[in-house]
């Protein structure tokens, strides 16, 4: 069985490798928790990637239902068709439009199915996929026929602690929560995407953005996400290290923030407790 060690463009720390093979050594789904912008949704493409699997993706929004990730029929086009005298109302199949599950199911390989944010749709969401996720398979009442997977797939499901899941789903998955990343593992990142920037700007850059996110009742914290698209504009603009670190009281938040602070209380905030900082200095 190949088992994933992470990718050239993403950076898995051990423990992340381990939960993702501990997942597909069980057979259960894998449950990924942590702040936003750490990665989560990407992991489902780099482990489809690594293990050469096909990747079927379901993006989770306030008004899904579980039964859409099984199927949907559309009696709206049936009856339109009916009135127009269309020969193919009469197989209720062309009517049936397969949802991500059943891609999975009958994929020729063993897939990676990713069910991103789970935690925006309804509550009982989770609790209406546990029986097709238990046996891998479901019926079609309208075709009277029983799709039950070729190959299991692998199901990696991402949460961003918007709602509590039920504990009856909790139970079937394995969970891991994907701390931020520490300094060292920041470095290892931002190399993977921008191996050819200068060690004096990254230096300077993570200083500034680690003292960003330990101020004190920050509304949003900024993500590894932001810090990579605020690295590609300091790049861009060519803007010197020395700059990020200004003593000048006129210059109190970094250049170009706004790729790091994304409300005007943050940056109130930030301006304010780096101004004191100064003045007591």
């Amino acid at each position: 069985m190949s088992r994933f060690t992470g990718t050239d463009t993403y950076v898995a720390t051990d423990d992340l490798m381990m939960a993702v093979n501990a997942a597909i050594t069980l057979e259960r789904p894998l449950l990924i928790k942590g702040e936003p912008g750490t990665g989560k949704t990407m992991l489902a493409l780099e482990v489809a990637k690594a293990l050469q699997r096909p990747l079927i993706q379901w993006h989770v929004k306030s008004t899904s239902k579980a039964q859409q990730g099984l199927y949907e029929y559309d009696a709206v086009s049936r009856l339109r068709d009916s009135q127009l005298g269309q020969d193919r109302v009469h197989d209720i199949a062309n009517y049936i439009k397969r949802g991500p599950l059943w891609e999975a199911f009958e994929a020729d390989a063993p897939a990676v199915v990713l069910i991103d944010e789970i935690d925006k749709a309804d509550i009982e969401f989770p609790n209406d996929l546990l029986r097709e996720l238990d046996r891998m398979e479901f019926y079609v009442y309208e075709t009277q026929r029983l799709v039950a997977a070729r190959h299991r797939p692998a199901i990696i499901i991402t949460s961003n602690n918007e709602k509590e899941l039920p504990d009856a789903f909790l139970r079937r998955c394995f969970f891991h929560y994907i701390r931020f990343p520490d300094k060292e593992t920041m470095e290892r990142i931002v190399d993977v995407h921008y191996p050819g920037i200068k060690k004096s700007l990254l230096r300077e850059a993570l200083e500034a953005f680690f003292e960003i996110r330990d101020v004190p009742g920050l509304k949003k914290k900024p993500s590894t996400s932001e810090l990579l698209d605020w690295l590609k504009l300091l790049m861009a603009e060519d803007i010197p290290a020395e700059v990020l670190h200004s003593k000048d009281s006129h210059k109190i938040v970094p250049p170009l923030h706004g790729a790091l602070l994304k409300n005007e209380q943050d940056v109130h905030l930030f301006e304010r407790l780096v101004f004191m900082s100064r003045r007591k200095g």
